[in-house]
């Protein structure tokens, strides 16, 4: 059977998307960080191994995950699918609506209930998980609520209060999934890589440059920056193409002259948006 890393406890986005990815015959393993997510998987083969481990790095209504494309650059584990999961947040708590003052959830999904949370003047309360808050507030008072899914509802025995309560319904999450593999090229895939640009004039234009002469379509790019030193950015971009293919590669070994580094997260099919 299938071991997949993940963060959070039971009941989390992360763990209904391994499912939703590698069905439900997985054994998941809930971790208290995407380092630790990582990390598990990277770790000596043993029959007692997680092979894979799932991380969320966008939101159609937040933007990136930024803690997780902190612990992308570092990981020497490959990208080899992606997979979207529809995101639908409850308001979750023994108390009745009107009794609600506090709010516990991750900081995204306090984001992408940011209307709902204003309208009623509630406090929040961010934690590590969605539904690790559902944990948290069930032996609390009435006051006090979560933002998490139905599942997570469902997991820790505590009744939905409200259901729908994100500011825009269309809300996807899209999950890489990890391995100490690389997938081969599939004729359907996308490459998702992170580079550091030199300090020259030009040197972005030039890397942008050398995909539109190949007529390599970017399908994201996005700065962030860098941990390690004030003032300097990673920019992580996804493309369409396998890192396997040869035109792929001689525009990865041409732009490699203008960056500081360059990571190659995984080339991996890419997948339906449902």
């Amino acid at each position: 059977m299938k071991k997949v890393s993940y963060q959070g406890v039971q009941g989390a986005y992360s763990q209904s998307a391994a499912k939703k990815f590698f069905g439900e015959e997985i054994d998941t393993i809930g971790t208290s960080s995407f380092e630790d997510a990582l990390k598990s998987a990277q770790n000596d083969k043993t029959s007692s191994d997680v092979s894979y481990s799932i991380l969320p790095v966008e939101n159609s209504i937040e933007g990136t995950v930024g803690q997780s494309i902190d612990e992308i650059v570092k990981t020497n584990l490959h990208a080899i699918g992606e997979v979207y999961l529809k995101v639908e947040h409850c308001l979750i708590g023994r108390g009745e609506l009107d009794d609600i003052t506090k709010v516990y959830s991750h900081p995204q999904a306090l984001g992408q209930c940011s209307d709902f949370i204003e309208n009623h003047g509630l406090k929040t309360v961010p934690t590590y998980d969605t539904a690790g808050s559902v944990e948290i507030i069930k032996d609390l008072e009435n006051n006090c609520a979560a933002i998490a899914s139905s599942l997570a509802s469902n997991l820790y025995d505590v009744p939905i209060i409200k259901e729908g309560i994100a500011n825009n319904s269309n809300n996807f999450t899209r999950f890489l999934i990890f391995s100490k593999e690389k997938t081969n090229e599939s004729k359907n895939d996308k490459t998702s890589i992170i580079f550091s640009v030199k300090h020259e004039p030009g040197a972005l234009y030039q890397i942008l440059k050398e995909f539109n002469d190949n007529d390599i379509n970017l399908t994201k790019i996005e700065s962030r920056p860098n941990k390690n030193t004030n003032w300097e950015y990673n920019f992580f971009v996804d493309f369409l193409g396998h890192s396997s293919n040869s035109k792929i590669k001689s525009v990865l070994d041409n732009i490699r002259k203008n960056t500081i580094f360059l990571k190659i997260i995984g080339s991996y099919p890419i997948a339906e948006l449902d």
